[in-house]
């Protein structure tokens, strides 16, 4: 019997078909990822409906380009890992068919997998994660902050009231007229432009990790349609630059609490929107003057891809927490039912 533990990961929770093979938990071998950014862009933001289409087109194709980049035939693996939730429900089957599939067809283990887990140990694939620690997620459909005392113990500690900071960056972009998605752009103008415009920050009620960007945005909104009504001229980097800050201010503050107030010394910035430039700087800054072990992905882990499901899955397969051929997609999951 091999001790390597080899899993083939399947990643379809949104937008991003994936297919990873990775060895033990760090060591990736194959990383597949096709992207749909360019047929949702038109529609300013994803379509489920097309998000599965595109995925039923593309699954078997990553599938066997994984294995063909790897060098590896399903006889040479341990299990097969996919994103269980949370995500669309309908891209989220696509994944989790093949998966079955491919679990039936080889006779292998089928272990499910919590997406935002998956994005925790996207720092993984880099080094080891020291405990006990802080997780802040930040994307496109979530925002919170985690607390970690070991591998797959999750406690969550704050989260979104409303919009998710990366539904904030997507809506502030539009109303910018940036393209989806927005972040990017909105990280790239900023550094063009000031604060000048010095928008609120949501900090809700002493003591609270929570967060809440809906009245931000809509701050953004107003201000932007206010200015354009009676002809002012408004520079959009100074809107881009204000926003962001903003945002970093809220997000960096609540974490540092976070992490004094459960007296950590270990940070993990995870997510999509952990590949901002701005976000990232201000996060290095505030843990070197504190002494704090940080971990960001490299940007290619940020965002949605099927290694990071491997990463975690590892610590699940030791675990043996498989699931069966009755799998199904779930849109929302709690991420503390997965804790061992």
């Amino acid at each position: 019997m091999n001790e390597d533990v080899i899993i083939l990961s399947i990643e379809t929770s949104c937008d991003e078909t994936a297919c990873s093979l990775v060895r033990n938990g760090n060591e990736i071998l194959a990383n597949v990822v096709v992207s749909q950014i360019e047929s949702h862009k038109r529609f300013g933001g994803v379509v489920p409906e097309v998000a599965s289409r595109h995925h039923v087109e593309t699954i078997t194709v990553v599938i066997e380009e994984a294995l063909e980049t790897a060098g590896l035939t399903p006889a040479d693996l341990s299990a097969v890992a996919v994103t269980e939730g949370p995500g669309l429900i309908g891209a989220l089957l696509v994944g989790i068919n093949a998966a079955k599939a491919f679990s039936f067809a080889h006779n292998l283990p089928l272990i499910p997998v919590h997406h935002i887990a998956g994005h925790i140990y996207a720092n993984q694939l880099e080094e080891e994660l020291q405990f006990p620690l802080v997780s802040l997620i930040v994307s496109g459909g979530h925002t919170e902050l985690i607390y970690m005392k070991d591998h797959m113990s999750f406690e969550v500690i704050g989260e979104t009231r409303d919009d998710a900071v990366g539904e904030a960056y997507d809506k502030v972009a539009r109303v910018i007229g940036l393209p989806y998605p927005g972040g990017p752009h909105i990280d790239r103008l900023s550094k063009e432009g000031e604060d000048s415009f010095n928008f609120p920050r949501p900090y809700l009620e002493p003591g609270s990790y929570d967060f809440s960007f809906s009245g931000l945005k809509s701050a953004v909104i107003n201000t932007l349609h206010n200015h354009r009504q009676k002809d002012l001229e408004v520079k959009d980097a100074d809107v881009a630059r204000s926003f962001q800050e903003s945002v970093i201010d809220v997000l960096t503050k609540k974490t540092m609490q976070a992490v004094a107030d459960y007296e950590v010394e270990n940070l993990i910035i995870a997510g999509g929107v952990a590949a901002n430039s701005g976000l990232r700087a201000q996060f290095e800054e505030l843990c070197q003057e504190n002494d704090i072990k940080l971990s960001i992905p490299a940007l290619k882990y940020c965002t949605d891809n099927a290694a990071m499901i491997g990463a975690a899955a590892y610590h699940l397969y030791n675990n043996k927490a498989f699931g069966g051929l009755d799998l199904n997609g779930r849109n929302y999951i709690d991420i503390e039912e997965y804790s061992i």
